[in-house]
Order: C-alpha cells, then sequence, then structure tokens
C-alpha cells in the first residue's frame, strides 16, 4: 500500500507534466506517465525512500518554476517569439515610428 508520502510526490509530479504539457489532454501521450508510474512503482518499497522523495519534490518545484518563468517571460517580453521583422516593426511602433513600406522585387 503506498504511503501518503509516495501518494503526494507522485501527484505533485503528474500535475506538473499535465501542465507542462502542449497537447490537449484527450491527445496527450502516455509515455511521460507511464515512465513516472514506473519509477514510483520500482522505489515503492527501496530503500533510502527519503532521498527519493526528496528528489521528487525538487523534480516538482523545478518544474513548477520552469512554468512559472515560461509564463513571466512571456508576460514582460512580448517580443519573444516573433521574427526578426516582425520585432522591428513593434519596436518602432513603440517609439511612436511607423515602419516604411520595403519595395517588393519585380522581376
Amino acid at each position: 500500500m503506498a504511503t501518503s508520502q509516495h501518494r503526494s510526490a507522485y501527484r505533485a509530479i503528474v500535475r506538473e507534466v499535465n501542465r507542462a504539457s502542449i497537447y490537449p489532454r484527450s491527445t496527450r501521450p502516455q509515455t511521460v506517465a507511464s515512465h513516472i508510474r514506473g519509477i514510483f512503482e520500482e522505489r515503492r518499497d527501496g530503500d533510502d525512500n527519503a532521498r527519493f522523495y526528496h528528489d521528487m519534490r525538487n523534480a516538482a518545484t523545478f518544474m513548477r518554476a520552469q512554468r512559472t518563468h515560461k509564463a513571466l517571460l512571456e508576460r514582460y517580453n512580448p517580443l519573444l517569439g516573433l521574427s526578426v521583422e516582425e520585432r522591428v516593426k513593434k519596436t518602432a511602433n513603440r517609439v511612436g515610428l511607423d515602419m516604411p513600406a520595403t519595395p517588393k522585387d519585380e522581376e
């Protein structure tokens, strides 16, 4: 029978993996979840459980911090995912300028 510490660590890891997933729930691949379940199953009755649970809590904290970092980058750096042209245009608009229309090469 799994202890509450075992369930808590497992649920924290699975929760963070699900939140970090880019796939919708119905099409999410189950390989990561099955590997996590396998790791916890083999460590259920192992020795040095305190260190294992400590490492799993650290992994969950790391994944939570990565997700928060990504959200903050998107919030405070709106030019992050843009192409060079879009970035130049947005930067010019920020200071009140418009980019001149670039002529297209006519052949």
